[in-house]
């Protein structure tokens, strides 16, 4: 039997978790800021395809064969660190215009895909999903189908808005240091995010 306030505690809890600043709003903001829409939405589809197969590494427990292997798991860990670490960098240098992330070049389809493959966030907001919250607990597949569609019924939504914003801010033509401090703001997110993803995993 569907547990309905089940669904609606799944749903509170998938916004909340989705709307905190991560890897995946943040260069989807920077994307839409440095490139404009076309090339927005072709990140965020991406984004999108690859947090499936993050979410289908999750529930087949691939991810957690993976991050059971020590030496796997710490080598993840430290390219994703890494990697996160320099996009702060790259923020919190951009001076006073807002970049959220600065991109030599016009980050596409295949970018999302791979930022979602090393993105902490990800897997963390997965497992968290898929292993609590029990909707059908006699109907594992079924209750993870419903997962699915309605983690993407926010998530697309949320991610758009995003990049919205940051079509948005770009044309504001803020002050310099008004900028700088979302600058700033948006770097010690993700090292935030940097982190909390080590501690989790010590």
């Amino acid at each position: 039997m569907l547990e309905h306030h089940t669904v609606l505690t799944f749903a509170v809890a998938v916004f909340f978790l989705l709307i905190t600043p991560g890897p995946g709003v943040l260069t989807t903001a920077g994307v839409g800021a440095a490139f404009g829409r076309k090339a927005g939405l072709q990140y965020v589809s991406g984004l999108c395809i690859g947090n499936a197969l993050v979410g289908l590494a999750v529930v087949t427990g691939l991810a957690a064969i993976i991050f059971a292997l020590p030496l796997v798991r710490n080598v993840l860990l430290v390219v994703s660190a890494l990697y996160l670490s320099y996009l702060a960098f790259r923020i919190a240098t951009a001076g006073s215009k807002i970049s959220f992330i600065e991109a030599d070049s016009r980050p596409g389809f295949f970018s999302g895909v791979t930022l979602q493959a090393i993105n902490p966030k990800a897997y963390a907001v997965n497992t968290t999903l898929f292993s609590g919250f029990a909707i059908l607990p006699d109907a594992l597949l079924t209750e993870t189908v419903i997962k699915f569609g309605i983690l993407n019924a926010i998530w697309i939504p949320i991610h758009l808005l995003w990049l919205a914003a940051g079509i948005y801010v770009e044309r504001m033509e803020l002050a310099p240091r008004i900028q700088f401090r979302v600058n700033l703001l948006m770097a010690c997110s993700l090292m935030v995010v940097v982190i909390l993803a080590i501690y989790s995993l010590l």
